[in-house]
């Protein structure tokens, strides 16, 4: 993840992209607004999706109950929508009466707003020009949340981060733990067989 998010540095799209990693679905993302994140309070509120019905058809609609959160911006994750916003300005300016309306944060150079298709792929490019193996942006959910588990974060703040109403769901589907974090168990047990 860490090699991407240098490897995404100066892309456009680098807050989006960032956004992602933080465990929000891709229809989250893509159905972000400017409308919805406080960068003085430093939250963003996930209340609308954007998905594709079929590889042809964007549906938007509201977030199922759970999905509906308010989130803490990561400080790396704030400063980048810090900086794209008078990005953002300038293309309107530039573009003048041609850029899209909606305001929302995933968007192309016109204003006009992206889905999870083209979203997707612009981060498999990123991920080839960089050498980096092609991980689905989606999948980005279970590092972003077994990291945490396995750094203490309880299982009901995991659930509520992934805008989950049973913890199992999360804990069964988007923790995974690795052999490198099996490593404290390893530990222990040497501990207990230490005496001999």
């Amino acid at each position: 993840m860490g090699a991407f998010v240098v490897a995404m540095k100066s892309d456009r799209l680098f807050a989006p992209l960032l956004l992602s990693l933080m465990g929000l679905r891709p229809a989250e993302v893509c159905g972000l607004r400017w409308s919805d994140i406080d960068l003085d309070a430093a939250t963003l509120s996930i209340a609308n999706t954007r998905t594709m019905m079929g590889n042809r058809t964007v549906v938007e609609k509201d977030t199922k109950r759970a999905g509906e959160r308010v989130l803490p911006l990561p400080g790396l994750v704030r400063e980048a929508l810090r900086r794209s916003a008078p990005c953002r300005q300038w293309n309107h300016l530039a573009v003048g009466e041609g850029y899209g309306g909606g305001g929302y944060v995933l968007v192309d150079e016109l204003g006009g707003a992206l889905n999870g298709r083209q979203f997707r792929t612009r981060a498999y490019k990123i991920m080839d020009a960089n050498g980096l193996r092609r991980v689905r942006l989606y999948d980005a959910r279970a590092s972003c949340l077994t990291y945490p588990a396995n750094n203490g974060v309880p299982d009901h703040l995991l659930a509520m981060w992934a805008g989950h109403t049973n913890v199992k769901t999360t804990k069964k589907w988007y923790v995974k733990p690795d052999v490198a974090d099996l490593l404290p168990a390893a530990e222990a047990w040497g501990g207990l067989a230490g005496g001999v």
